[in-house]
Protein backbone atom coordinates (compact mmCIF):
# COMPACT_ATOMS: atom_id res chain seq x y z
CA UNK A 1 0.00 0.00 0.00
CA UNK A 2 1.60 3.13 -0.94
CA UNK A 3 2.26 5.83 1.95
CA UNK A 4 0.00 8.81 2.47
CA UNK A 5 2.82 11.94 0.68
CA UNK A 6 -0.19 14.74 1.69
CA UNK A 7 2.12 17.95 2.17
CA UNK A 8 -0.06 20.11 3.84
CA UNK A 9 2.91 20.11 6.39
CA UNK A 10 2.13 18.82 9.44
CA UNK A 11 4.66 16.91 11.07
CA UNK A 12 5.02 14.93 14.39
CA UNK A 13 8.49 15.16 15.57
CA UNK A 14 10.01 13.21 18.26
CA UNK A 15 13.27 13.37 20.14
CA UNK A 16 15.73 10.82 22.29
CA UNK A 17 18.85 11.36 21.75
CA UNK A 18 19.76 11.86 25.76
CA UNK A 19 17.92 12.22 28.53
CA UNK A 20 14.59 14.33 27.71
CA UNK A 21 11.79 12.47 25.80
CA UNK A 22 9.85 14.93 23.40
CA UNK A 23 7.14 15.32 20.86
CA UNK A 24 5.96 18.38 19.14
CA UNK A 25 3.47 19.58 16.59
CA UNK A 26 4.68 21.89 13.76
CA UNK A 27 3.36 23.41 10.51
CA UNK A 28 5.46 23.77 7.22
CA UNK A 29 8.51 23.97 9.71
CA UNK A 30 7.38 27.79 10.77
CA UNK A 31 4.63 27.20 13.64
CA UNK A 32 5.07 25.47 16.52
CA UNK A 33 1.79 24.09 17.52
CA UNK A 34 2.80 22.30 20.79
CA UNK A 35 6.28 21.41 22.16
CA UNK A 36 6.48 18.82 25.30
CA UNK A 37 9.56 17.97 27.16
CA UNK A 38 9.58 15.31 29.78
CA UNK A 39 12.85 16.06 31.65
CA UNK A 40 14.59 13.59 33.99
CA UNK A 41 16.58 15.57 35.45
CA UNK A 42 15.86 14.44 39.25
CA UNK A 43 16.94 10.92 38.11
CA UNK A 44 20.09 11.47 37.00
CA UNK A 45 21.41 14.71 39.69
CA UNK A 46 22.10 11.94 42.17
CA UNK A 47 25.01 10.77 39.55
CA UNK A 48 26.17 13.69 38.64
CA UNK A 49 25.52 13.06 34.62
CA UNK A 50 23.79 10.64 32.69
CA UNK A 51 22.98 7.11 32.79
CA UNK A 52 22.62 5.28 29.97
CA UNK A 53 19.99 2.63 30.83
CA UNK A 54 18.10 4.98 33.23
CA UNK A 55 17.51 7.61 30.71
CA UNK A 56 16.34 4.24 27.84
CA UNK A 57 13.87 2.99 31.04
CA UNK A 58 12.57 6.91 31.81
CA UNK A 59 12.16 7.34 27.55
CA UNK A 60 10.29 4.12 27.38
CA UNK A 61 7.83 4.97 30.29
CA UNK A 62 7.36 8.53 28.92
CA UNK A 63 7.38 8.14 24.82
CA UNK A 64 3.73 7.39 24.42
CA UNK A 65 2.47 10.01 27.36
CA UNK A 66 4.21 12.45 25.60
CA UNK A 67 3.02 12.01 22.19
CA UNK A 68 -0.32 12.42 23.38
CA UNK A 69 0.56 15.17 25.05
CA UNK A 70 1.63 17.08 22.24
CA UNK A 71 -1.61 15.86 19.86
CA UNK A 72 -4.02 17.16 22.75
CA UNK A 73 -2.07 20.44 22.89
CA UNK A 74 -2.26 21.25 18.75
CA UNK A 75 -5.92 20.13 18.76
CA UNK A 76 -4.45 17.21 16.53
CA UNK A 77 -5.39 13.60 15.59
CA UNK A 78 -2.50 10.63 14.37
CA UNK A 79 -4.95 11.03 11.22
CA UNK A 80 -4.27 14.22 10.42
CA UNK A 81 -0.57 13.70 10.24
CA UNK A 82 1.66 14.02 7.40
CA UNK A 83 4.57 13.02 8.64
CA UNK A 84 6.60 11.47 11.57
CA UNK A 85 10.13 12.61 12.22
CA UNK A 86 12.41 11.17 14.72
CA UNK A 87 16.30 11.78 15.34
CA UNK A 88 18.32 8.80 14.19
CA UNK A 89 21.48 10.69 15.89
CA UNK A 90 23.96 11.42 17.51
CA UNK A 91 23.07 10.53 20.66
CA UNK A 92 22.41 7.83 23.67
CA UNK A 93 22.42 4.19 21.29
CA UNK A 94 19.32 2.98 23.88
CA UNK A 95 17.86 6.51 24.02
CA UNK A 96 17.31 6.51 20.02
CA UNK A 97 16.45 3.16 19.82
CA UNK A 98 13.29 3.92 21.76
CA UNK A 99 12.05 7.17 19.89
CA UNK A 100 12.93 5.43 16.19
CA UNK A 101 11.13 2.17 17.16
CA UNK A 102 8.00 3.96 18.47
CA UNK A 103 8.07 6.28 15.40
CA UNK A 104 9.03 3.39 13.18
CA UNK A 105 5.81 1.62 14.96
CA UNK A 106 3.26 4.65 14.12
CA UNK A 107 4.60 5.22 10.86
CA UNK A 108 3.64 2.13 9.83
CA UNK A 109 0.25 2.15 11.71
CA UNK A 110 -1.00 4.87 10.51
CA UNK A 111 0.27 4.48 6.16
CA UNK A 112 2.55 7.54 7.38
CA UNK A 113 6.12 8.66 5.65
CA UNK A 114 8.94 8.34 8.52
CA UNK A 115 11.55 10.98 8.19
CA UNK A 116 15.13 10.55 10.34
CA UNK A 117 16.49 14.05 11.43
CA UNK A 118 20.16 14.43 12.35
CA UNK A 119 20.23 16.07 16.24
CA UNK A 120 22.60 18.70 15.01
CA UNK A 121 20.80 19.72 12.03
CA UNK A 122 17.81 19.94 14.53
CA UNK A 123 19.33 22.49 16.75
CA UNK A 124 20.05 24.57 13.96
CA UNK A 125 16.92 24.39 12.80
CA UNK A 126 15.68 25.58 16.02
CA UNK A 127 16.79 29.06 15.37
CA UNK A 128 15.42 29.16 11.95
CA UNK A 129 11.87 27.84 13.38
CA UNK A 130 11.86 31.18 15.28
CA UNK A 131 12.83 33.36 12.37
CA UNK A 132 10.02 31.91 9.97
CA UNK A 133 7.53 32.56 13.06
CA UNK A 134 9.12 36.16 13.27
CA UNK A 135 9.34 36.82 9.60
CA UNK A 136 5.47 35.44 9.29
CA UNK A 137 4.80 38.01 11.67
CA UNK A 138 6.59 40.59 10.19
CA UNK A 139 4.97 39.60 7.07
CA UNK A 140 1.42 39.54 8.23
CA UNK A 141 2.34 43.08 9.19
CA UNK A 142 3.19 44.54 5.91
CA UNK A 143 0.27 42.75 4.08
CA UNK A 144 -2.06 45.35 6.64
CA UNK A 145 -0.29 47.82 5.30
CA UNK A 146 -2.60 50.37 2.98
CA UNK A 147 -0.10 51.11 0.66
CA UNK A 148 1.89 48.43 -1.18
CA UNK A 149 5.00 50.91 -1.32
CA UNK A 150 5.11 50.98 2.38
CA UNK A 151 5.44 47.08 2.39
CA UNK A 152 8.94 46.13 3.00
CA UNK A 153 11.06 44.52 0.38
CA UNK A 154 13.16 42.30 2.30
CA UNK A 155 13.93 38.80 1.02
CA UNK A 156 14.92 37.60 4.58
CA UNK A 157 17.94 37.05 6.33
CA UNK A 158 18.45 33.41 4.75
CA UNK A 159 18.68 34.95 1.13
CA UNK A 160 21.92 37.17 2.39
CA UNK A 161 24.49 34.17 2.23
CA UNK A 162 26.14 31.71 4.03
CA UNK A 163 25.18 31.19 8.28
CA UNK A 164 27.63 30.04 10.21
CA UNK A 165 26.33 27.75 13.06
CA UNK A 166 27.59 27.10 16.55
CA UNK A 167 25.76 24.07 18.26
CA UNK A 168 27.49 23.72 21.77
CA UNK A 169 25.98 21.79 23.91
CA UNK A 170 26.23 19.00 26.66
CA UNK A 171 27.44 16.96 23.86
CA UNK A 172 28.63 18.83 20.82
CA UNK A 173 30.54 21.77 20.36
CA UNK A 174 30.53 22.26 16.29
CA UNK A 175 30.78 24.95 13.88
CA UNK A 176 29.08 24.52 10.46
CA UNK A 177 28.73 26.31 7.29
CA UNK A 178 25.21 26.09 6.26
CA UNK A 179 24.08 27.81 2.93
CA UNK A 180 20.16 28.53 3.19
CA UNK A 181 17.30 28.40 0.90
CA UNK A 182 16.98 27.87 -2.71
CA UNK A 183 13.76 28.94 -4.64
CA UNK A 184 11.75 32.09 -3.50
CA UNK A 185 8.64 31.16 -1.60
CA UNK A 186 9.45 27.63 -0.84
CA UNK A 187 10.47 25.51 1.83
CA UNK A 188 14.36 25.85 3.50
CA UNK A 189 15.95 23.09 1.54
CA UNK A 190 19.96 23.72 2.36
CA UNK A 191 22.34 23.71 -0.74
CA UNK A 192 25.09 23.10 1.61
CA UNK A 193 26.54 22.18 5.31
CA UNK A 194 30.15 21.78 5.98
CA UNK A 195 31.85 21.14 9.36
CA UNK A 196 34.29 23.68 9.76
CA UNK A 197 34.96 23.29 13.65
CA UNK A 198 34.56 20.72 16.31
CA UNK A 199 36.16 19.85 19.86
CA UNK A 200 39.02 17.45 19.95
CA UNK A 201 38.20 16.06 23.20
CA UNK A 202 35.34 17.11 25.84
CA UNK A 203 32.31 19.37 24.90
CA UNK A 204 31.62 22.96 26.43
CA UNK A 205 28.30 21.71 27.99
CA UNK A 206 30.50 18.59 29.50
CA UNK A 207 33.10 20.55 31.00
CA UNK A 208 30.39 22.79 32.44
CA UNK A 209 28.89 19.60 34.29
CA UNK A 210 32.24 18.48 35.30
CA UNK A 211 33.34 21.27 37.25
CA UNK A 212 29.48 22.29 38.74
CA UNK A 213 29.89 18.29 40.32
CA UNK A 214 33.52 19.16 41.08
CA UNK A 215 32.76 21.56 42.87
CA UNK A 216 30.02 20.23 44.82
CA UNK A 217 27.17 21.73 42.91
CA UNK A 218 24.08 20.30 41.07
CA UNK A 219 23.21 18.65 37.91
CA UNK A 220 23.31 20.14 35.36
CA UNK A 221 25.99 22.32 35.70
CA UNK A 222 25.38 24.70 33.05
CA UNK A 223 22.30 26.43 34.90
CA UNK A 224 24.19 26.35 38.69
CA UNK A 225 27.50 27.80 37.34
CA UNK A 226 25.49 30.69 34.70
CA UNK A 227 23.39 31.76 37.94
CA UNK A 228 26.72 31.97 40.22
CA UNK A 229 29.08 33.74 37.65
CA UNK A 230 27.53 36.73 38.29
CA UNK A 231 28.50 36.65 42.09
CA UNK A 232 32.02 36.38 41.37
CA UNK A 233 35.21 37.86 40.00
CA UNK A 234 36.03 36.36 36.10
CA UNK A 235 39.38 38.03 35.95
CA UNK A 236 40.23 35.98 39.35
CA UNK A 237 42.00 33.04 38.33
CA UNK A 238 43.68 33.21 34.81
CA UNK A 239 42.90 30.28 32.66
CA UNK A 240 44.26 29.78 28.81
CA UNK A 241 43.93 27.29 26.18
CA UNK A 242 46.45 26.02 24.28
CA UNK A 243 47.02 25.99 20.53
CA UNK A 244 45.49 22.63 18.93
CA UNK A 245 47.49 21.88 15.83
CA UNK A 246 46.06 21.28 12.13
CA UNK A 247 45.08 17.60 11.91
CA UNK A 248 45.81 15.51 9.13
CA UNK A 249 42.25 15.13 7.57
CA UNK A 250 41.19 11.61 5.49
CA UNK A 251 43.65 11.22 2.31
CA UNK A 252 42.60 11.46 -0.84
CA UNK A 253 39.05 13.09 0.54
CA UNK A 254 37.79 15.88 -2.20
CA UNK A 255 35.29 16.94 0.13
CA UNK A 256 37.05 17.56 2.98
CA UNK A 257 38.31 20.62 4.53
CA UNK A 258 41.81 21.73 4.35
CA UNK A 259 42.51 20.87 8.40
CA UNK A 260 44.47 24.13 8.56
CA UNK A 261 41.26 25.70 8.09
CA UNK A 262 39.30 23.60 10.88
CA UNK A 263 38.36 25.09 14.20
CA UNK A 264 39.54 23.19 16.86
CA UNK A 265 37.88 23.63 20.49
CA UNK A 266 39.25 21.68 23.74
CA UNK A 267 37.98 21.97 27.01
CA UNK A 268 39.46 18.81 29.09
CA UNK A 269 42.50 21.22 30.04
CA UNK A 270 40.72 23.62 31.53
CA UNK A 271 38.47 21.14 33.52
CA UNK A 272 42.08 19.64 34.90
CA UNK A 273 43.31 23.29 35.43
CA UNK A 274 39.98 23.99 37.79
CA UNK A 275 40.67 20.69 39.93
CA UNK A 276 44.08 21.70 39.79
CA UNK A 277 43.10 24.98 41.47
CA UNK A 278 40.73 23.60 44.25
CA UNK A 279 43.83 21.37 45.22
CA UNK A 280 46.66 24.18 45.45
CA UNK A 281 44.20 26.38 47.51
CA UNK A 282 42.87 22.89 49.58
CA UNK A 283 39.21 23.71 48.58
CA UNK A 284 38.21 20.08 49.04
CA UNK A 285 36.66 20.18 52.70
CA UNK A 286 34.47 23.09 51.64
CA UNK A 287 33.46 21.50 48.70
CA UNK A 288 32.55 18.00 50.49
CA UNK A 289 30.30 20.25 52.88
CA UNK A 290 28.44 22.00 49.92
CA UNK A 291 27.65 18.38 48.37
CA UNK A 292 26.79 17.11 51.56
CA UNK A 293 24.30 20.27 52.73
CA UNK A 294 22.93 20.16 48.94
CA UNK A 295 22.48 16.20 49.13
CA UNK A 296 19.76 16.78 51.78
CA UNK A 297 18.05 19.69 50.22
CA UNK A 298 14.47 18.63 48.37
CA UNK A 299 15.18 20.20 44.44
CA UNK A 300 18.04 22.32 45.47
CA UNK A 301 18.35 25.37 43.25
CA UNK A 302 21.33 27.53 42.64
CA UNK A 303 20.02 30.24 44.93
CA UNK A 304 20.85 27.67 47.70
CA UNK A 305 24.16 27.25 46.83
CA UNK A 306 24.82 30.65 46.80
CA UNK A 307 25.07 30.66 50.87
CA UNK A 308 27.71 27.59 50.84
CA UNK A 309 30.19 29.29 48.71
CA UNK A 310 32.76 31.62 49.76
CA UNK A 311 34.22 34.25 47.74
CA UNK A 312 37.27 32.13 46.01
CA UNK A 313 34.60 29.44 44.92
CA UNK A 314 32.55 32.29 43.27
CA UNK A 315 36.01 33.51 41.80
CA UNK A 316 37.13 30.62 40.17
CA UNK A 317 33.01 29.94 38.78
CA UNK A 318 33.14 33.17 37.35
CA UNK A 319 36.66 32.95 35.87
CA UNK A 320 36.25 29.24 35.02
CA UNK A 321 32.62 30.19 32.95
CA UNK A 322 34.55 33.77 31.15
CA UNK A 323 37.64 31.51 29.57
CA UNK A 324 35.05 29.10 28.56
CA UNK A 325 32.43 31.28 26.99
CA UNK A 326 35.84 33.75 25.47
CA UNK A 327 37.11 30.79 23.62
CA UNK A 328 34.00 29.85 22.13
CA UNK A 329 33.06 33.68 21.05
CA UNK A 330 36.74 34.23 20.12
CA UNK A 331 37.14 31.26 18.09
CA UNK A 332 33.88 31.59 16.41
CA UNK A 333 33.69 35.14 14.99
CA UNK A 334 37.20 34.40 13.77
CA UNK A 335 35.49 31.71 11.84
CA UNK A 336 32.92 33.23 10.74
CA UNK A 337 35.16 36.31 9.23
CA UNK A 338 37.47 33.81 7.32
CA UNK A 339 34.36 31.98 6.29
CA UNK A 340 32.71 35.39 4.75
CA UNK A 341 29.38 34.38 6.78
CA UNK A 342 26.59 36.24 6.51
CA UNK A 343 25.06 36.31 9.70
CA UNK A 344 25.95 33.89 12.74
CA UNK A 345 23.45 31.42 14.07
CA UNK A 346 23.91 30.04 17.77
CA UNK A 347 22.01 26.54 19.47
CA UNK A 348 22.36 24.04 21.54
CA UNK A 349 21.60 24.07 25.59
CA UNK A 350 24.82 26.06 26.34
CA UNK A 351 23.10 28.70 24.12
CA UNK A 352 21.36 29.68 26.89
CA UNK A 353 24.10 30.86 29.24
CA UNK A 354 23.40 34.27 29.75
CA UNK A 355 27.34 35.39 29.77
CA UNK A 356 27.11 33.95 26.31
CA UNK A 357 24.66 35.67 25.01
CA UNK A 358 25.97 38.94 26.00
CA UNK A 359 29.41 38.40 24.91
CA UNK A 360 28.41 36.94 21.31
CA UNK A 361 25.75 39.53 21.21
CA UNK A 362 28.31 42.48 21.84
CA UNK A 363 30.79 41.40 19.25
CA UNK A 364 28.61 40.61 16.35
CA UNK A 365 27.15 44.21 16.93
CA UNK A 366 30.79 45.60 16.38
CA UNK A 367 31.33 43.61 13.73
CA UNK A 368 28.20 44.27 12.33
CA UNK A 369 27.42 40.84 11.47
CA UNK A 370 23.59 39.80 12.28
CA UNK A 371 23.43 37.18 15.24
CA UNK A 372 20.61 34.74 16.21
CA UNK A 373 19.89 32.25 19.42
CA UNK A 374 16.78 30.34 19.80
CA UNK A 375 14.39 31.08 22.94
CA UNK A 376 15.35 29.09 26.24
CA UNK A 377 12.68 26.31 25.83
CA UNK A 378 14.34 25.81 22.06
CA UNK A 379 17.85 25.60 23.39
CA UNK A 380 18.06 22.44 25.39
CA UNK A 381 16.60 19.64 23.25
CA UNK A 382 13.17 19.61 22.38
CA UNK A 383 11.09 17.45 19.55
CA UNK A 384 9.55 21.10 17.57
CA UNK A 385 13.37 21.73 16.13
CA UNK A 386 13.37 17.98 14.93
CA UNK A 387 10.15 18.56 13.34
CA UNK A 388 11.29 22.00 11.96
CA UNK A 389 14.09 20.07 10.10
CA UNK A 390 11.67 17.49 8.63
CA UNK A 391 9.93 20.17 7.06
CA UNK A 392 12.18 19.87 3.74
CA UNK A 393 12.87 16.68 3.41
CA UNK A 394 8.99 15.93 3.63
CA UNK A 395 8.64 18.35 0.28
CA UNK A 396 11.49 16.72 -1.46
CA UNK A 397 10.13 13.21 -0.20
CA UNK A 398 13.14 12.37 1.39
CA UNK A 399 11.65 9.31 3.91
CA UNK A 400 13.82 7.29 5.92
CA UNK A 401 14.16 3.77 4.89
CA UNK A 402 12.26 0.48 6.87
CA UNK A 403 15.93 -0.30 7.66
CA UNK A 404 16.32 2.52 9.86
CA UNK A 405 18.01 2.52 13.11
CA UNK A 406 20.17 4.59 15.73
CA UNK A 407 23.22 5.77 15.12
CA UNK A 408 25.15 7.18 17.73
CA UNK A 409 27.80 9.30 16.60
CA UNK A 410 26.37 10.25 13.09
CA UNK A 411 27.78 12.73 11.74
CA UNK A 412 26.20 16.19 9.97
CA UNK A 413 28.31 17.53 7.06
CA UNK A 414 31.44 17.28 5.43
CA UNK A 415 34.50 18.27 6.79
Amino acid sequence: MPLETNTGGLILGIESSCDETAAAVVLCGSETLSNVVASQIAIHSPYGGVVPELASREHLRNILPVVRAALREAGATYNDLDAIAVTEGPGLAGALLVGITFAKSLAFALNKPLIAVNHLEGHIHAVLLEQKMLEEQEKRKDNELSSPADRSSSAGWEAEGPALCLVVSGGHTHLYLYRQFEGAGGPSTPAASKNVGRTVDDAAGEAFDKVAKLLGLGYPGGPWIDALAPHGNPHAVPFSFAQIKAKVHRKNDPNALDPSRMTYFSFSGIKTAVLRHTQVHEMAAGIEARRAALAVISDPKPSDALPLCDQSTLDLVASFQRAVVDDLRRKTFRAAEAFGAATVLVSGGVAANRELRVRFTAEAAERGLPIAFPSLTLSTDNAAMIAAAAWPKLVARDFAPETLTAVPSLALGRG
